[in-house]
């Protein structure tokens, strides 16, 4: 998909006041039923055979641990969860068709070859009451790698962006005026160079830092041409001697730390690494930037695995976690935004009125879908990936 605008971002997704030419409408409160969504009473009778487990496969500090608990005291089941710390894991997982799980959390741009490599079963949405609080637009990006939406259930979404340690930056830049183009924190040599002193790291993963680089070079970020992937390559070995560490989890604890100054990194997490160094430290010294030249955009949804024992319980949790108050509730901790359209005029002010979480129109006016790349791109990424990694020239 090319560039998205923000007809389509702030308007559909964030619902934002400036579109609707009034002021934002307050979410309603959640039905009987909506509130008892996560016990099985209030779902509709199903021929899947009861369990008692639950195994889910997620990313790392993406729920709150609290409503895992409630769900299992209310629906008595016991619930498991491992951690991956990039798409390519979780990829390499499902794609054997014998991942162990039943429920996982894939990022859009890779959900449609999952699709149809057959590592996934279709979800029964007469289980899923309280689908319908899941935003509309969501659910129109998502017809693009899941026809009709039979598979995935959007439950986050966010922005790939930057976060600094503002002091560090300052210190080795030597003055506090960051450029123009924010972007070059981390993909201008000139840059770079003086931030390697404090710690930059990348994510580590070609399908999240290509679309970025090949943005910051002014190419199509879901490009499919070659040259395009050779040019972005170029680009990230030259940064490369200035880059500190790849790292698609740790990056939270060594910004919040101080151990770096400069991150790559998902809008949530480098604001859980802003809230973390200020109850350590009590000091505000992170700042989680909003580049104008634009950011990439993802949805993250739930997927039941083809091989999944526990196919009931794992749609009693999706229900559970769409439940507004639940959303709420995830968004707070996480502070990422929840496709439960509700969920944000429930969640804390100072999380749902973020720009960081839910981007103003300005930062979105050149942002993009991060799209699934074809095969052949992706086997042509992860080879330069490796190249750029090791630092060859």
């Amino acid at each position: 998909m090319s560039k998205l605008r923000l007809s389509l971002l702030s308007c559909a997704i964030l619902g934002l006041a400036a579109c609707g030419g009034g002021q934002q409408q307050a979410a309603p409160a959640p039905s009987d039923q909506t509130a008892a969504s996560g016990s099985s009473e209030a779902e509709p009778a199903s021929n899947l055979p009861e369990t008692a487990e639950l195994k889910i496969f997620n990313w790392a500090d993406y729920v709150d641990p609290d409503t895992i608990t409630d769900f299992e005291k209310q629906n008595n089941i016991k619930v498991s969860v491992q951690y991956f710390d990039s798409n390519e894991a979780l990829e390499a997982k499902v794609l054997t068709g014998r991942s162990g799980f039943d429920l996982v959390a894939p990022s859009n741009a890779f959900v449609g070859r999952q699709i149809q490599a057959g590592a996934y079963q279709k979800i029964d949405k007469s289980l899923i009451p309280n689908y319908s609080n899941i935003n509309p637009a969501l659910m129109e990006m998502m017809t693009q790698v899941d026809p009709g939406n039979e598979y995935a259930v959007p439950f986050f979404w966010g922005t790939n962006t930057l976060g600094i340690n503002s002091e560090r930056v300052k210190q080795a830049l030597g003055t506090d005026e960051l450029p123009d183009n924010l972007w070059d924190l981390v993909f201008n040599p000139e840059y770079t160079a003086k931030l390697k002193r404090c710690g930059i790291t990348y994510l580590d993963s070609p399908s999240e830092m290509y679309p970025l680089a090949l943005n910051y070079i002014k190419r199509d970020p879901n490009s499919n041409e070659s040259a395009d992937i050779d040019a972005a390559t170029a680009l990230l070995k030259e940064n490369r001697p200035n880059v500190i560490r790849f790292s698609s989890t740790d990056y939270i604890d060594n910004l919040a730390r101080g151990d770096t100054c400069v991150a790559v990194g998902y809008g949530g997490d480098l604001n859980i690494a802003k809230r973390r160094m200020s109850e350590a430290t009590g000091k505000d010294l992170i700042r989680v930037l909003a580049p104008k030249e634009g950011m990439g955009i993802w949805v993250d949804s739930w997927m039941i695995p083809a091989d999944a024992g526990n196919v009931l319980n794992a749609h009693r949790y999706i229900n559970w976690q769409l439940d507004p108050k639940v959303a709420a509730q995830n968004g707070n901790f996480v502070t990422f935004a929840p496709a439960a359209t509700a969920a944000r005029d429930l969640m804390e002010a100072e999380y749902g009125q973020d720009p960081t979480i839910f981007p103003a129109d300005k930062d979105l006016e050149n942002s993009f879908i991060m799209a699934p790349p074809k095969p052949d791109t992706l086997k042509l990424m992860l080879r330069q990936w490796q190249e750029v990694k090791a630092g060859k020239k």
